[in-house]
């Protein structure tokens, strides 16, 4: 390298170590976070680290002031973490699995996320909530929890001017998914569902895996298998409707005022990086044998990433503020739960 290719160089490199320096707090505090709430998880065997992450951030957040210099790593953590923690989502889908349900079953999926997404943004529409939020919500509730939330929110907020409704989508996502542990098996032996029929009930009806997991392991019998099968189903439904409301999102920003469109940036890929990225894991995971060593790093990788991302976006949930959203955002989210889980059970009751 000549002197002059190393004097351009250098500033970039200082750059890059004060960039990492910033990060390094939050970062730490977000991973160490993410630590605590996996051992709590074997301690609490049903209770998710996921959820047990988002209420520590929570927590924290609201019992002591968060230091200054944790929060740029904190931000990077809920948004950057979160996606890579989505990619090794992918790690989790078998095609032959989900292709193993049948037609009617997958069907049956595609009605859920379809109507449910609909009907919840047309549910926010009638309430007066906003758009924005009305669209988290419905991502969170039809598809795959947290992490459909922030996959809207990376396409359809890529400025993260917003980011107050992405916290109160996932707060929304861990108060009713969590609801659902117990109700669903209830509702279940009422309705007189058998253990398998209960168990994809749960998968088309529940937001996110890990409460999917809990509620299969309540009901019992082969329901828990069943359950995972149609909720990673529905997982794989990610992929597509990111890519839709990327489009969507592109028409609107080119539709947008000149001056406006360019202040925003760029227009977000039709397929984002971390969507292109979930793909590959689940092609790599349906056609090349793994080792199971390769598939339980993933799963803590996938985990931890996930379980720091939860914590980062708990610190931005401030009780103050989610009380003043107003009831309307807890009516949309107690609809669209409704919404979606009589989808579900109409579906899989015809599918069966």
């Amino acid at each position: 390298m000549t002197h002059t290719q190393f004097e351009a160089t250098a500033p970039a490199e200082r750059t890059r170590l004060v960039r990492l320096r910033s990060l390094l707090p939050g970062l730490v505090l977000c991973l160490v976070a993410a630590g605590a709430s996996y051992g709590l998880g074997l301690l609490l065997p049903g209770v998710s680290p996921l959820i047990i992450a988002i209420v520590l951030g929570v927590l924290l957040a609201n019992a002591v002031r968060m230091p200054a210099t944790a929060s740029a790593g904190i931000d990077f953590s809920a948004k950057k973490l979160l996606r890579a923690g989505i990619v090794f989502l992918g790690l989790q889908l078998v095609l032959t699995d989900i292709r193993d349900l049948g037609t009617p079953i997958l069907l049956a999926v595609a009605c859920i996320v379809t109507g449910g997404l609909l009907g919840t943004v047309l549910l926010g529409r009638l309430l007066g909530v906003p758009p924005g939020l009305s669209l988290l919500i419905a991502c969170g509730f039809s598809v795959c929890g947290a992490a459909a939330v922030a996959g809207a929110a990376g396409v359809t907020d890529p400025d993260d001017e917003a980011e107050e409704d992405t916290v109160t989508a996932v707060a929304l996502v861990v108060i009713f998914g969590t609801l659902m542990i117990p109700l669903v098996p209830l509702a279940a032996n009422l309705l007189g569902l058998g253990g398998e029929s209960a168990g994809m009930w749960a998968g088309g009806a529940i937001h996110e895996i890990a409460q999917v997991v809990a509620t299969g392991g309540v009901i019992g019998g082969g329901a828990l298998t069943a359950a995972v099968v149609v909720k990673l189903a529905r997982v794989l439904l990610l992929a597509p409707v990111v890519a839709t409301l990327s489009v969507r999102q592109r028409r609107l920003s080119r539709t947008a005022e000149p001056g406006r469109q360019t202040s925003r940036g760029k227009l977000p890929p039709i397929v984002p990086l971390f969507v292109a990225g979930f793909l590959a894991m689940v092609l790599l995971r349906s056609f090349v044998p793994l080792p199971e060593a390769a598939l339980t790093t993933g799963r803590l990788l996938q985990t931890g990433l996930l379980a720091a991302a939860m914590f980062g976006l708990g610190c931005g949930v401030k009780i103050r503020n989610l009380i003043e959203v107003g009831v309307r955002p807890f009516v949309l989210a107690a609809l669209s739960t409704l919404l979606v889980a009589t989808l579900a059970y109409v579906g899989i009751v015809l599918a069966s």
